[in-house]
């Protein structure tokens, strides 16, 4: 078995795992601030990480710790709250739900892990209130601020200069700071304002601090793998490097940093202003099902930008119904060790999908099964959309229709009949499959399942 390499974000070079069979894994994603439904983007990186969370425990199998949190105190949902009346534990409640329901129908697994910032605000305070004895950090009116300059290495993640960050960021302009870079670990909270008791007097934290406490308390100074989308690389995990390397220097944080890249729809950025922003949610109730969206985003390496259209996602469709089809009624094989290694090669799922077609056309449908599987396609959970809905009956009973032409064009040496059948199934995106022992209908690209009671109604081919 090849070891898994990654590629690291942190040196700009892959990275191999290092760990054997049983030794721990430990794996930590930033996850969603819950004031809202998740958009499309939002969903890419919950499947990648899904996808090298199922790889993790396909290769080292009850030995992988993987975090993903929740940030349910934030700014956006005060915000959210303010506007619709509403309390922020039920907006936090409500939207929590509908991220993992809406993961749940892409096939997202479950983290090992889900912490709420709300329950960590203890460990928190504990690791700001070190920064502070470690000069590392400073209080001024209420707020209590990171000193970048106290922190040499600060920018080696995003390879930029403190001078560049500065010009090209949004940097909040604040009299209490010492220098323009310095970022809130604490800020004080008004009455009308979640709130927490502590040294510095009641108050919330900053958003970075929230993943240094939560990864540290739920792995340790050192972990593995620190995942997240590629927009959160400046200054979201430059500032988590920072504050968790200066409160905790006897550990490493994270070893490897793996950022997926930004999602694009019909060739454009998604904005609502363009008109092309949309949830999970808008996509599934349009009827677009989750396997389809989950295999469209897998198309597209985890480290390039993707982009979503409505050919990827009826190809998607169209492919999956095939496999599903042709994999009905088997039992799991075992994946190839070539298509594993090309998987192992930094999550090369689209390589991968390339060896399921040649499983495809090998007619090896365990191996079809067990790789869909293991990429989060061709399950039970996921397969309601594609159940038989008569089209399976239809399709038989049109090959026993093309069947008897074949016979009777046999004896009459006359195969229109035959040929035009062919042409009628064809336009309807159904594949014809003629062997000596019979004739096989599979729906093919284009499949359009409307098409069949057409050709059924009259009980021969249209002409």
């Amino acid at each position: 078995m090849s070891e898994i390499t990654l590629w690291n974000s942190l040196t700009k070079a892959p990275a191999t795992l290092g760990k054997s069979a049983g030794e721990p894994v430990s794996l930590y994603v930033c996850g969603p601030t819950v004031y809202d439904r998740a958009h499309l983007g939002n969903a890419r990186s919950a499947v990648v990480f899904d996808q090298l969370y199922r790889l993790l425990r396909h290769d080292h199998p009850g030995a992988v710790r993987y975090v993903r949190n929740f940030t349910d105190v934030d700014d956006k949902i005060n915000a959210r709250a303010a506007e619709t009346g509403r309390p922020i534990s039920q907006i936090t409640d409500e939207t929590t739900g509908w991220y993992l329901g809406d993961m749940g129908a892409l096939g997202v697994l479950e983290p090992d892990e889900m912490p709420r910032a709300t329950q960590h605000i203890g460990s928190m305070i504990a690791m700001i209130e070190r920064l502070v004895l470690s000069g590392h950090a400073y209080e001024a009116e209420g707020h209590v601020l990171f000193s970048v300059s106290s922190y040499p290495e600060y920018g080696r993640l995003s390879r930029r200069s403190v001078e560049d960050m500065i010009a090209g960021a949004r940097v909040e302009v604040a009299p209490y700071k010492r220098d323009p870079m310095d970022f809130v670990l604490w800020k004080p909270s008004s009455a009308d304002l979640p709130g927490w008791d502590s040294p510095w007097g009641r108050g919330r934290p900053g958003w970075h601090i929230e993943c240094s406490a939560m990864s540290y308390e739920l792995l340790g100074p050192s972990f593995d793998i620190h995942g997240g989308g590629s927009d959160l690389t400046f200054p979201h995990h430059e500032n988590e490097i920072a504050q968790s390397c200066c409160a905790h220097p006897e550990g490493g944080f994270a070893r490897i940093w793996m950022h997926n890249e930004m999602l694009r729809v019909e060739g454009r950025k998604m904005s609502k202003s363009l008109g092309n922003f949309f949830t999970v949610r808008d996509l599934l109730d349009e009827g677009i099902p989750g396997e389809v969206i989950r295999f469209v985003i897998l198309g597209t390496h985890y480290r390039k930008p993707m982009d979503w259209t409505g050919d990827k996602a009826g190809q998607a469709k169209t492919l999956l119904r095939r496999w599903r089809q042709e994999t009905a009624g088997a039992e799991p094989g075992q994946v190839p060790d070539a298509m594993l290694d090309i998987l192992r090669d930094d999550l090369n799922v689209p390589g991968f999908v390339a060896g399921m077609h040649e499983l495809s056309r090998d007619g090896d449908a365990p191996a079809l099964l067990a790789a869909g599987r293991l990429i989060g396609i061709l399950t039970e959970e996921l397969g309601t959309w594609a159940e038989d809905r008569g089209e399976g009956e239809a399709l038989a009973a049109l090959a026993r229709e093309m069947e008897a032409r074949r016979e009777a064009a046999k004896a009459s040496k006359d195969f229109s009949a035959v040929d035009q059948m062919k042409t009628d199934l064809a336009a309807a995106g159904v594949e014809v499959r003629m062997s000596r022992e019979g004739i096989e209908l599979v729906a093919g690209e284009g499949f359009d399942p409307s098409r069949l009671d057409a050709l059924a109604a009259s009980g021969s081919a249209p002409r």
